[in-house]
């Protein structure tokens, strides 16, 4: 898998803003068949600094509904796949550089 392909986009929450702060992790959304070892590299590519560790999590898919005039919708939202990037100490990284 080509290392730009990898990261698909920040995480920007109120929660990983205290992560971010507390203890200098970052969250990104990642392709679902991207391991760990394409992860550290892919961020330490794209940031230009050092990962420490790097901690993923599936989220699984959900049913969604709504009620509209023509009944009850039912769909699902996708899985994806997160992950929780602790940096080196003194190395950050500006996600709001683009936002």
């Amino acid at each position: 898998m080509k290392l730009s392909e990898v990261l698909m986009r920040p995480v920007l929450s109120e929660k990983v803003n205290r992560l971010t702060e507390k203890h200098n992790r970052y969250t990104f959304i990642v392709n679902r068949k991207a391991n760990k070892l394409e992860i550290k590299k892919a961020v330490e590519q794209f940031y230009g600094i050092q990962v420490q560790e790097v901690n993923t999590l599936v989220m699984p898919s959900k049913v969604k509904q709504r009620n509209t005039k023509a009944g009850l919708l039912t769909g699902r939202k996708s899985a994806k796949k997160k992950a929780v990037v602790t940096v080196a100490e003194g190395d950050t990284i500006d996600l709001y550089d683009n936002v």
